[in-house]
């Protein structure tokens, strides 16, 4: 049995909708523009902007990626580019030894 989805997360999925919707109309392209950039269907798109969490991971990113905006997602997930990820990366991952 699945585990229901957060509430955070459901918020966050929602968000995430309305950005891509907000990049959408700021860059003056319609759904079918987009859908049809992104390779997904228009309903496809649809779901992503309403915030649909069953919308596959490919599906977004491939949305990301028509807006303009996949490198920026993928820089905002990289562990190096937070304090944090630096600093335990230093603690627990091997250092490279060079010959």
């Amino acid at each position: 049995m699945a585990r229901p989805t957060s509430n955070k997360v459901i918020t966050a999925s929602r968000e995430i909708g309305e950005q891509f919707r907000t990049w959408r109309k700021l860059l003056n392209l319609t759904l079918a523009q987009t859908a049809d950039r992104a390779g997904i269907a228009r309903s496809t798109l649809q779901r992503i902007e309403k915030g649909d969490g069953g919308v596959s991971f490919q599906a977004v990113l491939s949305t990301a990626r028509a807006l303009g905006i996949l490198n920026e997602i993928v820089q905002a997930t990289d562990p190096y580019e937070t304090e944090f990820g630096r600093a335990r990366a230093d603690m627990i991952l091997p250092k490279r030894v060079r010959s």
